[in-house]
Parts: structure tokens; sequence; C-alpha cells
């Protein structure tokens, strides 16, 4: 336990940016786990909405710092082959 009150103050604004970012992040995993569950149903339209959402979700939390610029790019190219994917169909 931390004695000097900088650092007792530091642990708790910790905790609570973990909570934060532990909360971004579910809810980008919920919406990928959606988009992905569109994609394998095959409905192109539900899955191109979810997409865009997904993609601005992700520009928003790496914008945060909670994940990094180039794992959101990469999420994101993912993102768009699956929905392409669709179209290729």
């Amino acid at each position: 336990m931390a004695h000097i009150k900088s650092a007792i103050k530091r642990n708790r604004t910790s905790k609570a940016a973990n909570l934060r970012n532990r909360a971004r992040v579910s809810e980008l995993k919920t919406i990928e786990k959606n988009l992905r569950a569109a994609v394998a149903s095959g409905d192109a339209a539900a899955a191109g909405e979810l997409a865009k959402k997904f993609s601005s979700k992700l520009d928003k939390v790496a914008k945060a710092g909670t994940i990094h610029p180039n794992r959101a790019a990469n999420k994101k190219s993912q993102a768009d082959k699956l929905v392409n994917s669709l179209a290729a169909k």
C-alpha cells in the first residue's frame, strides 16, 4: 500500500482509468462479435452498418489512447475485408 499522497492519488486514478479502458475494449469486442455474426449469417445491410459503427468506435478508442492506433487500423482493415467478402459472394 502506498504511503505517499501522490502515489495514493495515482492508484485511485489508475483504477478509474482501468475501468474506463476495460469498458471501451469490452464494447469494441461486442461490436466486433456482432459484426462477425452478421457476416456469417450473410446479412450485408447489418454488416455494413456494424462495420461503420465498429470503425468509428475504433477511432475513438485509439484517440483516447486505450488501444494503439496501428491496432485500430488493422482491425478496421479486417472488418472491411469481412464486409467486402459478402459483396463478392
